[in-house]
């Protein structure tokens, strides 16, 4: 059976343009303790493309999508998300892009395609 496999993007819904520079961590779980996989970060289309794959048994996958340097460099002020964390579960064989759309006081994600 074929693992899970994980992509993602952000849109800085604000500017109605992709996010650069976000950095993105990419950790995982399958029956034990969550395990570092690597990093990214988003490119000019606002893209994570080189995201490590998942072990085989993952189960859960968790990004961490460190948004404050990118929000306060877009403001006069701090940002009030420093960073966004989205968890979700997993089933071998599927793919799951999951994108942020982020603003400065907001911020959705879902389930693509």
């Amino acid at each position: 059976m074929s693992t899970a496999s994980v992509s993602t993007h952000i849109l800085d819904t604000s500017s109605g343009r992709p996010a650069q520079g976000v950095p993105v961590a990419l950790s995982a779980r399958g029956s034990t303790e969550w395990t570092a996989l690597g990093t990214s970060a988003t490119d000019a289309d606002g893209r994570c493309k080189d995201l490590p794959a998942l072990p085989p048994d993952t189960t859960h996958v968790r990004l961490r999508f460190e948004t404050e340097a990118y929000l306060s460099a877009h403001r006069d002020e701090a940002a009030f998300f420093p960073e966004v964390t989205v968890t979700f579960t997993v089933t071998p064989g599927e793919h799951y892009h999951v994108p942020l759309l982020l603003n400065p006081f907001g911020y959705s994600v879902y389930r693509g395609s």
